[in-house]
C-alpha cells in the first residue's frame, strides 16, 4: 500500500510545490484557455464537416469560421493582459452604455440581422457579431467596479441595488425582446454573482433570486418555443419524432459513445441524425467521440478553471479585482454546467453554449477576452507582482512583453478615492458657481428686460397723454364761439367798399354833395 501511495504523493507534492509558485494562477489560466479553444477547434471540425460540406460543398466552412473568431479572440486575449486596472474601471461605464446602445439598434429592422426568428446579430463583411455576448462581459466589469467602489465608501443597501439591479434588469429585457432567453439566465447569474459576492444580506439575496427564478419560469412558460422545451424536458416521450428528439438523440450519441468514445472523427451522429451538432450539443459529440474520458476531462478543465478563478479572487488584495474575478468564474462555470446538464437530460433545452467549445464565433472570441481579463487579475496578486519586479516574468511572459502590474495599496487607492472625491466636489462646486452666476446673469437680463419695459411703457403713457392734450385742445378750440377782431372786420368793410359796384358809389358821391 505504501508502494502504490507512494509515486501519489510525490506526483501531489510536486503539483503543490508548482501551484505555490507566484505566477501559478496566471499560467493556469493561459493553460486552460488553450486547451479549451484548441479542443473547441477540434470538436467543431468534427461536428461541422458533414453539415458543411452538405450545405456549401466543403467541409471546412464552419471550422474556418470558428478558426477566425478564435484568432480575434487571443488578440483579445493578448490586449487584456496589457490593459492596466484603472483603465479597465475607466472605461467600465462607457462600454456599459455602448453594450446597451448595440442592444436597442440590434432589434431595429434594416440594422440588426434576423435569423430563426429571432434579431440577435450584427452582420459585418460576412461575419457576424452578437452585442448580447458583449453585454455579459461588460456588465462584468461595470457591476464590478461600481459594488467595489461603493464598498469602499460604505454605501447603503440601497447604493448598492441602485443603479445596478436596474440597469441589469434593463439590459435583460433587452436581450428577451430579441428573443434569446438563455443569454437572458447568463445576465440574470451575472447579477446574482455581483450581489453575492458583494455581501448582499442572505434574506435580501434569496428574494432577488426568487423573483429571477420566477421570472425565468414565466419566460419560459410564454412564448410556444419555450415551453414546448419545458414540456418535452418533464415528459421525453410525449413527443420522441417532435420537440423531445434533439435530446433524445444527444442521449443515443452519448450512450453510442461508452467509456473511451468511438474515435476522433467517427461520429454517427453528426450525419445529419443530431441536430445543432456542433453548437448547443457538441458535448453529445464529445461522448461520442472521446467517450466518457472525454466528457470526464472537459469537466475537469472547467473544475481547474474553477480552483483557479477562485483562487486569484481569493489572493486578490483589490476589491474590484477580486469581485470581477469571482463573477466571471461563476458565469462561464454555471454556462458550462447548464450546457452539460440539458445535453444530458438534467435541465430543460436553454441554447446557452459550452463556453470556448461550441461553435459560436462571438461567444469564442469575448469568452477569450474574459479569460484574459482573469489572467491579468492573476498577474496582480502580491505574490506575482512582488515576483515580476524582481524579474522573475519567466520565457512566457518575456514573450508577450507584458507589461509589469502595480502592486495594490489600499493607502494609494483610498488616496485616489479621496482626489477622485475632491476632483468630483470641485466639479460640482464649479457646476454650483456656473450656475449661480448663469442665475444672477439672467436676473441682471430679466431686471434690465422689465426696465426697459418700464420705460417703454412710460414713454408710451407720456406720448398718449400728450395726444390726448392736444386733442382735447383742439376740441375745445372748436367748440368756443369766435369774435371777430376789429381791424379784420373794418377791413372786410373796406374791401366790402371797395368792390362795389358804379350804383353804390354814385350814391355815396351824391350823399357828399348834400353835405
Amino acid at each position: 500500500m505504501a508502494r502504490a501511495e507512494g509515486p501519489l504523493a510525490v506526483a501531489r507534492s510536486r503539483f503543490g510545490a508548482w501551484l505555490a509558485r507566484p505566477l501559478a494562477s496566471f499560467h493556469l489560466i493561459v493553460t486552460i484557455a488553450l486547451l479549451l479553444t484548441v479542443l473547441g477547434l477540434v470538436m467543431v471540425l468534427s461536428a461541422s464537416s458533414v453539415e458543411a460540406y452538405a450545405a456549401t460543398g466543403s467541409a471546412y466552412g464552419m471550422f474556418t469560421t470558428q478558426v477566425i473568431y478564435a484568432l480575434l479572440g487571443a488578440v483579445l486575449f493578448y490586449l487584456a493582459l496589457r490593459i492596466p486596472v484603472q483603465l479597465l474601471r475607466k472605461l467600465a461605464l462607457p462600454g456599459f452604455v455602448v453594450s446597451l446602445l448595440m442592444l436597442v439598434l440590434v432589434l431595429i429592422p434594416g440594422i440588426g440581422k434576423e435569423s430563426g426568428g429571432a434579431r440577435r446579430w450584427f452582420e459585418f463583411a460576412g461575419l457576424s457579431f452578437q452585442p448580447s455576448e458583449l453585454a455579459k462581459v461588460t456588465l462584468v466589469i461595470w457591476g464590478a467596479h461600481l459594488l467595489a467602489s461603493r464598498r469602499a465608501e460604505h454605501a447603503t443597501l440601497k447604493e448598492l441595488l441602485i443603479p445596478l439591479v436596474p440597469a441589469g434588469v434593463l439590459m435583460a429585457a433587452l436581450v428577451v425582446m430579441q428573443p434569446n432567453l438563455s443569454t437572458t439566465i447568463a445576465i440574470g447569474i451575472i447579477l446574482v454573482s455581483l450581489l453575492w459576492f458583494a455581501g448582499l444580506p442572505v434574506k435580501l439575496f434569496f428574494s432577488l433570486v426568487g423573483v429571477g427564478v420566477t421570472a425565468a419560469v414565466v419566460l419560459a412558460l410564454t412564448a410556444g418555443y419555450r415551453s414546448a422545451r419545458v414540456r418535452a424536458f418533464l415528459n421525453p416521450g410525449e413527443d420522441p419524432q417532435g420537440i423531445g428528439y434533439q435530446g433524445r438523440q444527444a442521449k443515443y450519441s452519448l450512450a453510442d459513445g461508452g467509456l473511451f468514445g468511438r474515435g476522433l472523427g467517427q461520429s454517427r451522429a453528426k450525419w445529419s441524425y443530431l441536430p445543432n451538432s456542433h453548437n448547443d450539443f457538441i458535448f453529445a459529440i464529445i461522448g461520442e467521440e472521446l467517450g466518457f474520458v472525454g466528457c470526464v476531462a472537459v469537466i475537469g478543465l472547467f473544475a481547474l478553471f474553477v480552483y483557479a478563478g477562485l483562487r486569484i479572487a481569493m489572493r486578490s488584495v483589490d476589491p474590484f479585482l477580486r469581485l470581477l474575478t469571482a463573477t466571471a468564474t461563476t458565469w462561464i462555470l454555471a454556462q458550462a454546467m447548464i450546457n452539460i446538464g440539458y445535453v444530458i437530460g438534467l435541465l430543460p433545452v436553454t441554447g446557452l453554449q459550452l463556453p470556448l467549445v461550441s461553435a459560436g464565433g462571438t461567444s469564442t472570441a469575448i469568452t477569450l477576452l474574459m479569460f484574459g481579463i482573469i489572467a491579468n487579475a492573476a498577474r496582480h496578486e502580491p505574490e506575482a507582482v512582488a515576483a515580476l519586479h524582481a524579474g522573475q516574468d519567466g520565457r512566457f511572459g518575456r514573450l508577450l512583453r507584458l507589461p509589469k502590474p502595480e502592486q495594490y495599496s489600499p493607502a494609494k487607492a483610498a488616496a485616489a478615492r479621496r482626489a477622485a472625491a475632491d476632483k468630483a466636489d470641485r466639479k460640482r462646486a464649479a457646476q454650483r458657481e456656473a450656475q449661480r452666476r448663469a442665475a444672477q446673469q439672467r436676473e441682471r437680463r430679466r431686471r434690465e428686460d422689465q426696465r426697459r419695459r418700464e420705460d417703454q411703457r412710460r414713454r408710451e403713457d407720456q406720448r398718449r397723454r400728450e395726444d390726448q392734450r392736444r386733442r382735447e385742445d383742439v376740441r375745445r378750440r372748436e367748440t368756443q364761439p369766435r369774435r371777430p377782431d376789429p381791424r379784420q372786420r373794418g377791413q372786410a368793410l373796406a374791401s366790402d367798399r371797395r368792390w362795389d359796384g358804379p350804383s353804390d358809389r354814385r350814391a355815396e358821391r351824391r350823399s357828399r354833395d348834400s353835405w
